[in-house]
């Protein structure tokens, strides 16, 4: 029976940074996890321990460090793509690279009187901005996307017209709350895209989309929100999504005498259903194995 070494990577995963652009008065932070794999002429380290072509993993961290200082940070997928960029033509044994990107999201303090603070922040939301680069020699691709992303609509959502199959109990509804946490993320075409700009707009056409479809499921919503993305993007090939449905039950309230019109809710944690799925543009090109590592899709 021949045994053989499949695919690898390695890597120093969730390197923290914060970096201060200090070039005015006026600060600004960065706030950034990374994780940088390499994929190449690795083989001798599995097998036998020889070590002679290995780009340590703690190498790797302080190169993340020493390329913040040398360049700043700037977009996630511009920092990833200069990382993946660094290994790959820099070393001969680094055929690929994988770089993930997480931005957390901070804001700056706007103080009674004086307005935005020049050096104070507070943390905006618990939503994060994601970015993972896959090279392969000069093969690039990007995935960027967002996590934690939480909505909610009181109303303009239904859901009805399901089986009555054995064990169902739920009532069907014609006014309910629609919540969920979206997670998103979106391939790119190139790598010639104003980050930033794309990232702001991909966000609010999910947000526009969100709040004016009147749904009929959580399914139809997502749909349309991957639909308004791949509409006003042309160079995004596909998004996906994996949205929990953070459910609302009405409470019952008549044992008091009570009415409840749709006013009084029981937000439940657990369980909650959960919607996944990929929106592509028929005529994009497939981009094998990038998705590979990825959480949290199908």
């Amino acid at each position: 029976m021949g045994i053989s070494l499949g695919y690898n990577q390695y890597g120093k995963a969730e390197c923290r940074l914060v970096h201060v652009d200090r070039s005015t008065p006026v600060h600004r932070i960065t706030d950034v996890t990374v994780t940088s794999q390499l994929i190449g002429d690795f083989a001798d380290t599995f097998r036998t321990g020889d070590n002679a072509k290995v780009i340590a993993t703690d190498t790797q961290k302080n190169t993340v460090y020493a390329l913040a200082r040398q360049h700043g940070v700037g977009a996630p997928e511009e920092f990833a793509l200069r990382l993946a960029r660094y290994f790959v033509d820099g070393f001969e044994q680094v055929s690929g690279a994988r770089q993930e990107v997480l931005r957390h999201s901070w804001g700056r303090i706007h103080t009674t009187g004086a307005g935005p603070h020049d050096h104070a922040f507070v943390r905006d939301t618990g939503e994060t901005r994601t970015t993972v680069v896959t090279k392969h020699g000069a093969d690039e691709v990007v995935i960027s996307g967002l996590t934690d992303l939480v909505v909610l609509k009181s109303t303009g959502s239904e859901f009805h017209g399901f089986p009555d199959v054995p064990y169902t109990s739920l009532v069907e509804t014609d006014d309910r709350i629609l919540a969920t946490a979206v997670t998103a993320r979106w391939r790119y075409l190139g790598t010639d895209v104003d980050w930033d700009a794309t990232f702001a707009s991909v966000r609010q056409a999910m947000l526009d989309r969100f709040a004016l479809t009147h749904s009929l499921s959580l399914q139809q919503t997502l749909h349309a929100m991957g639909e308004a993305v791949l509409e006003g993007h042309p160079g995004i090939a596909e998004i996906r999504f994996s949205m929990p449905n953070r459910h609302h039950f009405l409470v019952d309230l008549s044992k008091w005498g009570l009415d409840n019109p749709n006013e009084v809710w029981h937000a439940a944690d657990r369980p909650y259903g959960l919607i996944e799925a990929a929106i592509v543009r028929d005529e994009a090109p497939p981009a094998p194995g990038v998705w590979e590592g990825v959480p949290g899709f199908v």
